[in-house]
């Protein structure tokens, strides 16, 4: 039966992806079909030298590991040249980062195999499976493997065979485009004469979605008609169907028993069957009942091919590779997911649908209700356990071909989490050891799972190993000042602060910043503001045009006893004004004393002194207007001028003084590449000044003006 509403899949083709040509659909099952290259591979023994150039490209792969061409330059010399020793050694070295490249797996099995060691193209291919089970091509060429070189002779040689089918659609018989694997289990089975294993091999794909669930069934309605059912079906379903067959027979003949026997002269009983045989009649009836239950199982199986249809059509890369996915294709990984995700929580949104509801008339009928209901819960349970499991294979085909992408990796651990925190870590694991060893993003997000999970140990580690594959990256140290912080480790987490400030003296910019994280982790949560004191001041020795250092030292000076903090104050606001900052800073840096000596300080004298300070700065910095200064011009008016030429307009509205600075990097620098970090230059990002409002709760958003009413102009 075909379905109407979905397109035919398209003729297999022959592609080049990953290394290595497609397996086309009609694969071969038996020892003879297997194909290798026929170029000869030339053994050379580890003293004879590598070919000439290996060297050269060997350390241009290496210099940049990122850069897919280098490898496969390499590669593709090594094959020119059949240098086994050049050619394992440099396989090895790229399957390691990218083994996700299931045809160069299969390039590696054939090497061996070419060489005649068989056991290492066996190896090949297990290592190969380990790092991407659900590679169909994959299997298939292991299992060739296998028929080409096993000695079928041996009773163990069908039975290791057997176990590595099982073992290949367990791991990818759920893939869509299985079909091919599932065929030749089928076809290996009928060859080694076992048509019941065959028909079992049969069923069990009937209930898979797959890409050729037609051509399935066709196969299995082929198998049943060309075979005595007794040779197909199990002992069980046989041995029922055969009960029921024979009822009904009896059935239709019941009719014509009377006519019989009229006719049949007297004495005479019926011919009957020989013991064990079954008549063509009552086997092609037997064929029937098979094939009704059979066709309730098609049409289930094809409802739900064709709820995928669509999403498997949109999908055009199912197989990794370097380049980026467009976003429509990563939209359409998104979108499947989103629907299978569905489609399990719809499944278990309402366990007790469909349930038994009855009265109980009677303990009878009490215990069969129970024991409906329980049954009925332990099919649900098994279906959600299938439909998980279904989730779970779409997600590991998305990372094939999503592998570089973190989005989908957390969105895997975010599934995953909820119901197995191992296997969630282990997904962790796969990410960032292997396909994602540079992106710092997702690494902090293991520790930080790993330390919701109570493993501060393997959190340290991850942060560790990070901080060593990308050094300078200031957020990694950020994360694990942090998490000492919050394990109670404060010794600690001002070791790797003060380790910081020491390692970037050369980098003033870099310096600044670790200087003010350490002062505030000294102050706010060591209550120590004389260190604190002590480290900013040592960074201001190095970069006294920093304003955010003089900006730091006045906030720690500021929240001290108001009394005895306020010469301390003027002395900061004193050596900011006289160190090479923008007028900008300094503008901010008086107005930030002036608020001080207005809020705390206890004689109107000193007020006077810091006011006539500031005013005389607004003098120098730009001829400030005194109507501007008394609130005679309309400040609308000059809140619009953005020429830049007017210091009023910068009196009307002065920038906002950031006050602390915040600890954990805006989300966009936390996923920033190292080579973006020379320098931390976005260290500056980090403090800009609209993270931290205009400073309201203090009240001075225009603190030279709203005070004139009672201060005398100058």
């Amino acid at each position: 039966m075909d379905v109407p509403d979905v397109p035919p899949p398209p003729p297999p083709e022959m592609s080049e992806k990953n290394g290595g040509a497609a397996v086309a659909p009609e694969a071969p099952a038996g020892p003879d079909a297997v194909s290798y290259s026929v170029a000869q591979t030339t053994v050379y023994e580890e003293g004879d030298g590598l070919p000439a150039d290996f060297e050269r490209l060997w350390k241009a792969a290496h210099d940049n590991p990122q850069d897919f061409t280098s490898w496969t330059d390499l590669l593709q010399y090594c094959e020119q040249e059949g240098h086994i020793t050049a050619s394992r050694r440099a396989l090895e070295a790229f399957l390691v980062r990218y083994p996700l490249c299931y045809g160069y797996w299969k390039k590696f099995a054939d090497l061996e195999r070419r060489a005649g060691y068989n056991d290492k193209a066996e190896e090949v291919c297990i290592q190969g499976l380990q790092g991407i089970p659900l590679s169909v091509d994959l299997w298939i060429h292991y299992i060739n493997l296998l028929l080409g070189t096993l000695d079928m002779n041996l009773p163990d040689s069908p039975r290791r065979i057997r176990s590595v089918f099982e073992n290949a659609v367990a791991a990818a018989g759920l893939d869509f485009h299985s079909d091919r694997l599932w065929d030749l289990y089928v076809e290996w089975e009928k060859e080694q004469g076992n048509t019941k294993n065959a028909a079992a091999v049969l069923d069990r794909v009937l209930k898979v979605p797959t890409q050729l669930y037609n051509t399935h069934y066709d196969k299995f309605k082929e198998h049943l008609n060309n075979n005595p059912p007794k040779e197909v079906l199990s002992s069980e379903e046989y041995e029922e169907l055969r009960t029921f067959c024979r009822q009904s027979q009896k059935a239709e003949r019941a009719e014509q028993a009377q006519e019989v026997e009229e006719e049949r002269p007297p004495g005479e009983e019926e011919p009957a069957t020989p013991e064990g045989t079954d008549s063509e009649e009552l086997m092609q009836k037997i064929r029937e009942q098979v094939l009704l239950r059979r066709d309730k199982v098609y049409q289930d199986n094809e409802g739900e091919v064709r709820k995928r249809w669509h999403f498997e059509d949109a999908i055009k890369r199912p197989y990794f590779h370097v380049k980026p996915l467009d976003r429509h294709q990563l939209r359409a990984w998104h979108s499947y997911l989103d629907w299978e995700i569905s489609e399990l929580n719809g499944d278990t949104k309402d366990p007790a649908q469909g349930e038994h509801t009855h009265v109980e008339p009677n303990q009878e009928a009490t215990e069969d209700s129970e024991v409906a209901a329980q049954n009925q819960e332990a099919s649900e349970r098994d279906a959600v356990a299938r439909d998980d499991h279904r989730v779970c294979i779409l997600f590991e085909r998305c990372l094939i071909a999503c592998a570089l992408y973190e989005e989908c990796w957390m969105r895997y651990v975010q599934y995953l989490e909820p119901h197995s925190v191992d296997e969630a870590r282990a997904v962790y694991k796969r990410a960032c050891e292997i396909h994602l060893p540079n992106k710092p993003n997702i690494h902090m997000q293991w520790a930080t799972f790993e330390e919701r999970h109570g493993d501060l140990t393997e959190a340290r580690r991850v942060l560790e190993a990070l901080e060593k594959s990308l050094p300078g990256l200031a957020v990694v140290r950020l994360h694990r000042a942090a998490l000492e912080r919050r394990a109670g480790q404060l010794e600690q987490s001002e070791a790797l602060l003060t380790e910081a400030v020491a390692e970037s003296k050369e980098k003033p910019t870099l310096h600044a910043f670790y200087s003010i994280k350490l002062a505030r982790l000294l102050l706010k949560v060591g209550r120590n503001p004389s260190q604190a004191r002590s480290v900013l001041q040592e960074a201001l020795e190095i970069s006294p045009d920093n304003d955010k250092l003089h900006l730091n030292l006045l906030e720690l000076e500021a929240s001290g006893d108001p009394w005895a903090s306020a010469e301390a104050v003027r002395e900061c606001v004193t050596r900011a004004l006289a160190a090479p900052l923008t007028s900008h800073a300094k503008l901010l840096l008086s107005q930030r004393g002036l608020q001080f000596a207005e809020d705390y300080s206890s004689s109107i004298q000193s007020v006077l002194s810091v006011y006539e300070v500031h005013q005389k700065l607004l003098d120098e910095l730009g001829g400030t207007k005194r109507e501007a200064e008394n609130g005679d011009e309309d400040p609308q008016k000059m809140m619009k001028s953005d020429d830049g030429s007017s210091a009023a307009a910068s009196e009307q509205a002065p920038p906002a003084m950031p006050h602390v600075p915040i600890t954990t990097p805006p989300p966009s620098m936390v996923g920033a590449d190292a080579s973006a970090q020379a320098g931390y230059g976005a260290y500056s990002s980090w403090y800009q000044q609209p993270q931290y409002g205009s400073y309201g709760s203090y009240g001075y958003q225009n603190a030279w003006n709203y005070n004139q009413s009672y201060y005398p102009p100058s």
